[in-house]
């Protein structure tokens, strides 16, 4: 089996499918044809990819591959490259219909593998948690860096420095690796978030919960969430957390906010008005500003000053750890690999495995709404 590892061309794009330590455990088996400088932007140099096996080579030769591993979705122009029957695997975006559409005409069978469903057999392909994972720890260092104070609480012979406060709005694998963070960096840390199950998660890490109260069994059954994603919350509810994170948000210097519906807008949580009424200087890092934001002020790409508060807009922070995140990203994507290889190595599409079905999103010239 031909198995290729393009360079990625979306930009800001720094992650790559595969490692010289992935390539090795399938070099064996299969030919691994990596495009020339696929790792170099995660500090992977070709020299390493050719030593654990791997042939270099140009575009054509790994888009003519019989599977193609990616980290994005393939423009028009990358598509293009590949024959139909061949397998993707990536993260496809299973909500946009149109790219979805468009690998289907290519007679791409293409695996999307943020719909891997969180259950336990699929936890080491769960690229999502994996690079959630780092962009909350990102997160918290690129508040820290923006924040023109100390973090941790210091004793000095000038005096005492208070420790910065933070608040962490959304507590799935972003936000709890972010109150890790902070708490090593010695800050004082508030979460919320609308599933009660974590609340025990946040005081475990040294966090304090800011509980809003149910008051409806309709809200309660929705704040349970699905399929460890939370669900969109009752307006009566949202107004009441909206209305404590608000007096929260007053207090606190460093505002971190990870809430997602997947296929949705993200939700606002941190108003203007809100903004408005934060201290001068403190700052907010919206992970959900590639969803439009848990501010609305938030400017994609952008870090920007609204109202003397630094608000960090800047997507994909799991792309400032290339190294580490291809790292993980490639074992996801290699374990995903060991479903759709037998044991002879040869390529099977099991459509009723649970798996399968829910991350296959084209195939057979058919695109498979989710």
């Amino acid at each position: 089996m031909r198995i290729g590892i393009p360079v990625e061309t979306r930009p800001g794009e720094t992650r790559v499918a595969a490692t010289p330590e992935t390539v090795k455990k399938l070099a064996g088996k299969h030919q691994l044809i990596v495009q020339s400088g696929a790792g170099m932007a995660a500090s992977i140099p070709d020299d390493a990819y050719a030593a654990a096996g791997a042939t270099i080579a140009g575009a054509a030769e790994a888009y003519g591959s019989d599977i193609v591993l990616k980290v994005r979705a393939p423009d028009a122009g990358e598509r293009a490259q590949m024959k139909a029957g061949t397998v993707l695997i990536g993260m496809l975006n299973p909500f946009d219909n149109d790219n979805i559409a468009a690998m289907a005409t290519a007679g791409l069978s293409a695996f999307a593998l943020e719909a891997v469903p969180r259950i336990t057999r699929a936890q080491s392909m769960d690229v999502l948690s994996s690079q959630a994972n780092i962009a909350g720890y990102k997160a918290v260092m690129v508040a820290a860096n923006t924040y023109q104070r100390f973090m941790p609480m210091l004793m000095t012979a000038a005096g005492t420095v208070k420790a910065a406060r933070v608040l962490i709005m959304g507590v799935g694998v972003a936000g709890l690796q972010a109150i890790a963070t902070a708490k090593r960096l010695g800050a004082v840390i508030e979460a919320s978030d609308v599933r009660p199950p974590v609340k025990e998660q946040v005081e475990s890490l040294g966090a304090k919960f800011i509980d809003v109260p149910f008051l409806t069994d309709e809200e309660k059954e929705i704040a349970q969430g699905t399929g460890g994603y939370a669900r969109p919350m009752p307006a009566d509810w949202m107004r009441r957390q909206a209305e404590l994170v608000h007096e929260r948000a007053k207090q606190a210097d460093i505002v971190i906010t990870t809430a997602l519906i997947p296929g949705r807008k993200a939700p606002v949580l941190i108003s203007e008005d809100t903004v408005r009424a934060m201290k001068p200087g403190s700052v907010i890092v919206d992970l959900a500003v590639e969803q439009g934001g848990n501010c609305p002020l938030s400017e994609l790409g952008r870090t920007v000053v609204k109202h003397g508060v630094h608000i960090v807009g800047e997507p994909n922070l799991a792309c400032h750890v290339a190294a580490d995140a291809s790292a993980l990203y490639a074992r996801n994507v290699l374990d995903f690999l060991k479903l759709i290889l037998d044991k002879e190595d040869k390529l099977v599409i099991d459509r009723e495995d649970e798996i399968i079905k829910a991350t296959l999103v084209a195939h057979g010239g058919d695109a498979l709404r989710k």
